[in-house]
């Protein structure tokens, strides 16, 4: 059942396997630390999306803990992964059972990452690749700078030179059927790193350069730090949005995500949400994907009366796979009736809960066109939109 893709350039297949099965007890929050927002993304979203997007990545699998499979599919929304697979009881077990779950797969390297390093650089994933060329493995180093000493109780109680010592990071580089075989022969045999298992069996493995911004988030200051790195290289859009649609008898009017006592409806192919369309449209916009109609065509019956929250669902999902955060939406309804103001909040919290924001990132306003044109005769709704997005890199 080999799913993986060779380019026209001969080349080893190689997949990154991805572990995120931990529990994250030091992270010192409700969520494991590998679901926590890193500018307005998931952790392991961002750590995800690091391989998907790399050229040289023909597949990427996720080992979770299966009580995590809601906050998985979450986070994962509109990337291209294998299905995830269970965890087990110790990281070297998940690392075994993710890289059994490849086998029929048979790829040539696997790369192993620690989903709580979101901030991989597609240059140290190539370094790691490169360096399999001529080794059976290969992990990202950092050098020791710092004077080291050893402590007992609070106490210094001796020195430990550096010379020789590096910091390690993910990702670990393999031939696949190398680490395979290594940890099948050290199952029960707990190491902390998957490079020792090579080394236990006296097999080199090759250090290449890492990165310091290659960090790995173990407690909410070291979220903090990451957001750091990414704030400078962050790059801002903004997309606009307008939608208009007659009121006609016959139909409920959905507006905002909610559904509105009115005698009269939105007339549409789909449930005519004017306010989500704009929305929708916006934020296409802002990552230059079109608009509403060449996603959602009214000619495509599947989308008869479909629930437009789909549509703006689906357009948020594209601007996370492109890299990006919605960061804040400014919607204008405009029409005579009904009134806004009574239903504001509920629209508020509805199109914040579909783009998973706070309701203080949504901003709704109304006004009229004091009698003027189609919507001064209660003959339609208009809404128009922008919406704020941050894309990184």
């Amino acid at each position: 059942m080999p799913v993986l893709t060779r380019s026209a350039v001969d080349r080893p297949s190689c997949v990154a396997l991805i572990v995120a099965a931990g529990k994250g007890a030091r992270f010192g929050d409700s969520l494991p630390k590998q679901y926590a927002r890193l500018a307005g993304q998931p952790v392991l979203r961002r750590s995800i999306a690091a391989f998907v997007n790399h050229p040289r990545i023909d597949a990427v699998r996720v080992v979770i803990d299966p009580s995590h499979a809601a906050l998985y599919a979450e986070a994962t929304e509109g990337l291209s992964a294998l299905s995830p697979v269970a965890g087990g009881a110790t990281r070297q077990d998940s690392v075994r059972l993710g890289l059994e779950a490849l086998e029929p797969h048979a790829p040539d390297l696997v790369l192993i990452h620690d989903a709580a390093r979101p901030l991989v650089s597609a240059a140290v994933i190539d370094a790691v690749i490169d360096a399999l060329d001529d080794a059976a493995g290969a992990l990202p180093v950092l050098r020791v700078v710092d004077t080291l000493k050893r402590v007992q109780d609070g106490i210094l109680v001796g020195d430990q030179p550096r010379e020789g010592l590096a910091r390690a990071q993910t990702p670990q580089g393999f031939r696949f059927a190398t680490i395979l075989d290594a940890h099948r022969r050290h199952r029960g045999h707990e190491q902390t790193d998957d490079t020792m298992l090579l080394t236990a069996l006296g097999i080199p493995v090759r250090a290449v350069p890492g990165e310091e911004r290659n960090l790995k988030i173990t407690t909410s200051e070291d979220l903090d730090a990451a957001a750091r790195h990414l704030a400078p290289g962050r790059r801002w859009r903004t997309g606009s949005g307008f939608d208009v649609h007659r009121l006609v008898p016959g139909r409920r009017l959905m507006l905002g995500g909610i559904e509105i006592p009115h005698e009269l409806g939105l007339d549409g192919h789909s449930d005519a949400d004017v306010a989500l369309h704009a929305i929708t449209d916006a934020l296409l916009g802002a990552i230059s994907a079109g608009d509403i109609g060449q996603h959602f065509p009214p000619s495509d019956e599947r989308w008869r009366d479909a629930d437009s929250a789909s549509f703006l669902a689906h357009a948020a999902a594209l601007v996370a796979g492109a890299g990006g955060t919605v960061e804040h939406v400014d919607l204008t309804i405009l029409c005579e009736r009904p009134k806004i103001a009574p239903h504001r909040t509920a629209m508020q919290a509805r199109i914040a809960a579909i783009l998973r924001l706070r309701p203080d990132q949504v901003s709704i306003k109304a006004t009229t066109t004091e009698g003027l044109g189609f919507t001064g005769r209660r003959e339609g709704i208009v809404a128009q939109a922008v919406a704020s997005v941050a894309l990184d890199g």
